[in-house]
């Protein structure tokens, strides 16, 4: 896109010209016009006339011609002014000859109907037929419709919009160059609508503008002039009848132009501008440098004029055409300007420009996916994955207390088929295989079955599972085993990274729309906490420390309130996260069981627990020993699988001094075990202790000293 604040050259003879022109055009309506300064301007308003056509033809979709609305009624005013200048020329000079209203009305007059005013009559009832009847009612009804069925068809293409933003189809700013372009295409068809009644109005002023030049002429002509009434009649006939071909011709083009572009809006500039841009196109130009140049050389016409209108047609060309060629570095839109190496010309030509867009993904979440999985996302074939990502979104957005970001879904030919890959920012997070033909199944508590198919992890928790074929589903349901489709698959996973890394999904802008939410209903509370004595950044390191440990912060009011307690006494955001937990756990727990539901809890044995508390040094967490480290591991996830087998999530439970370094230590390891301390339990929970490790399940002996 052209820079606007430094327009070039062109657009600034368009912002000069322009208004010039529509004075002008008034002038013509007021003042006399010298005969041969009429015979220029209906030159070019042929010129201007077969100009829009050929733009019009050579546009592939109304948007690209958006200025068309505004060009049509400044076309029309143009004819219609030179009418009226016409006409008192007609009127007041026609009793002298055929030539009275200058060359080119002698021209169509006598040239184009062959002096004949009966004959120039019926050609003109002719084209005011094919004008008024045919193209432009036809060009009226299209329009009409089209601007009701664009505005019924907006909520549509808005709610399809904000799907893809939600899948992560497209990016925030493609959303919203999408959300200006339906809207530009809605206000394109209204103004479309209503210019259509401009072509049909210019096409009942010309025949009563013929009609009152004929009367006028043949009353002026025998009362003031004394002509007789044959003479009188044939004179401004002829004349009238060219005044009308000169007008009527260009209105037709234009007509035609109408209906070609409402049959198939939109730049940040000002109407010269955006009219300057948009029909310099060379393509367009050169057939009207060649129309009129066969114009000039047909005998009879203002050969001169005509002429110099096809090499100022042809001039217009050329420098489009150099436009095209060697765009100017300030109208390059888009990419980078890389300079090119010496002796490099003819690399950097056949490899094109490098965009930043090319090496830089500023996408908060995306998931990459392999050429087998493309069909998963096409909604036309019955892909469910977009629709399954946007109810995850909602689903953490609504249980983590903020928004997460869309989701961008692209395919990688550079990963195997089957293939996907999530990265949350730069860095990926997970990646795993699905099989789009297959449906996964999961072994439950009673399986005893061995499925035939390709035995894998299930990649959210880790349980064995089986890729069968969907013909083997009831074989599979009947031996208790959780059946799950491939979509479904990578939603889970997802579910379970954007649970994992909510932390590194919210950012200070995030806080910032939370806190500018609640000031709605708690200034007060807001005013008095943020940025003093508690600023935004350590707000939001207090939210990520919470929400790495996967502790809600949808109740923001509640955080506030704790923080200005905490803020005198405590600096650091971890501490202060900390100190916040018992009164935002209830949030968590109520997410893993319902209330009337007891909490499933994995304990440490009381030897193992003082074991682990004696090996926690500060500054550098919990020495332990590795074997005695994969023992305990090994056992919590075998806990956490047989609680998963039955859809419950367990919680790990262990003394308060212990809760911290423990839950850095399980994610160190890549647990993503919930860990709580003995006082973050409510008092109105019901408990049920599921597994103990280090007693029952015995791990193994701490080291000697």
């Amino acid at each position: 896109m052209a820079d606007i604040s430094n327009p070039s050259a062109t657009e600034k003879m368009g912002g000069m010209f322009l208004p010039l022109g529509i004075l002008a055009m008034i002038a013509m309506m007021v003042l006399p016009l010298p005969v041969f300064l009429l015979d220029v301007f209906f030159v070019f308003n042929i010129l201007l006339s077969l100009l829009v056509l050929m733009v019009a033809i050579n546009t592939y979709k109304p948007l690209d011609f958006s200025s068309f609305p505004s060009l049509l009624l400044m076309a029309t005013t143009l004819r219609l002014a030179l009418n009226v200048a016409s006409t008192r020329i007609v009127l007041t000079d026609g009793h002298t000859g055929a030539g009275a209203a200058g060359k080119v009305i002698e021209a169509f007059g006598a040239f184009v109907i062959g002096g004949n005013f009966a004959v120039g009559i019926v050609v003109f009832i002719i084209l005011m037929i094919i004008n008024l009847v045919v193209i432009t009612k036809g060009a009226g009804r299209v329009s009409e419709v089209s601007a009701r069925f664009t505005l019924d068809a907006m909520p549509g293409k808005q709610m399809a919009i904000d799907a893809d933003l939600n899948a992560g189809i497209m990016s925030p700013e493609d959303a919203r160059a999408r959300r200006k372009e339906v809207a530009e295409e809605a206000d394109f068809y209204g103004a479309m609508d209503g210019a259509s009644k401009f072509v049909k109005g210019d096409a009942v002023a010309g025949i009563m503008i013929l009609a009152a030049n004929i009367l006028g002429g043949i009353i002026i002509g025998t009362t003031q002039y004394g002509l007789s009434a044959g003479t009188a009649a044939e004179t401004y006939v002829l004349l009238s009848i060219g005044d009308g071909l000169v007008a009527q011709i260009p209105s037709l083009l234009l007509s035609i132009a109408t209906a070609i572009i409402v049959t198939r809006v939109s730049g940040e500039a000002d109407m010269a501008e955006h009219i300057t841009e948009q029909v310099n196109i060379s393509r367009a130009w050169l057939p009207v440098a060649g129309v009129m140049a066969l114009l000039g050389m047909v005998p009879g016409m203002p050969n001169i004029l005509f002429l110099l209108g096809a090499s100022g047609a042809g001039a217009a060309y050329w420098y489009s055409r150099q436009n095209e060629i060697n765009p100017k570095q300030d109208e390059a839109s888009g990419g980078a300007n890389l300079p090119a190496l010496p002796g490099a010309e003819g690399e950097a030509q056949n490899s094109g420009t490098i965009t930043a867009e090319e090496v830089t993904d500023y996408a908060p979440i995306s998931i990459q996916i392999g050429f087998g999985l493309v069909g998963m996302i096409d909604t036309a074939s019955g892909g469910e994955l977009l629709s399954r990502i946007t109810g995850i979104r909602r689903e953490v957005s609504k249980s983590m207390g903020f928004v997460v970001p869309g989701v961008r879904i692209r395919d990688d030919l550079n990963l195997p088929s089957n293939t996907y890959r999530i990265r949350i920012g730069q860095a990926i997070v997970a990646e795993d295989t699905v099989y789009p033909d297959r449906i996964l199944a999961l072994q439950g508590g009673m399986s005893t079955k061995k499925l035939k198919g390709v035995d894998v992890k299930d990649p959210s928790f880790g349980m064995d599972a089986t890729w069968i074929m969907p013909h083997q589903r009831a074989e599979a349901e009947a031996d208790d085993h959780v059946v799950v489709e491939p979509d479904s698959v990578i939603a889970t996973h997802l579910s379970q990274m954007l649970y994992q890394h909510a932390a590194n999904l919210i950012g200070p802008d995030d806080v910032q729309g939370l806190l500018d939410r609640l000031a709605e209903v708690s200034p007060t509370l807001v005013e008095s906490v943020v940025p003093k004595p508690v600023p935004l950044h350590t707000v939001t390191s207090v939210m990520r420390h919470l929400l790495s440990e996967r502790i809600p912060v949808s109740d923001l009011r509640r955080i506030l309130e704790g923080l200005a307690d905490v803020a005198s006494r405590l600096q650091d955001p971890q501490d202060m996260a900390e100190a916040l937990r018992p009164a935002l756990t209830p949030l968590l727990l109520q997410q893993i069981a319902p209330l009337n539901q007891n909490l499933p809890l994995i304990t440490l044995s009381p030897d193992f627990e003082e074991l682990l508390t004696r090996s926690y040094q500060k500054g550098a967490g919990l020495i332990v020993d590795q074997g005695l480290t994969q023992q305990m591991l090994q056992a919590l996830n075998q806990a956490n699988e047989e609680m998963l087998s039955q859809g419950r999530q367990p919680v790990v439970i262990v003394s308060n001094a212990l809760r911290r370094p423990f839950a850095g230590f399980l994610r160190g390891h890549g647990s993503d075990a919930i860990v709580l301390a003995v006082n973050e339990l409510p008092d109105n929970r019901k408990i049920e202790i599921v597994a103990t490790v280090g007693g029952n399940r015995q791990i193994g002996q701490a080291p000697q000293n």
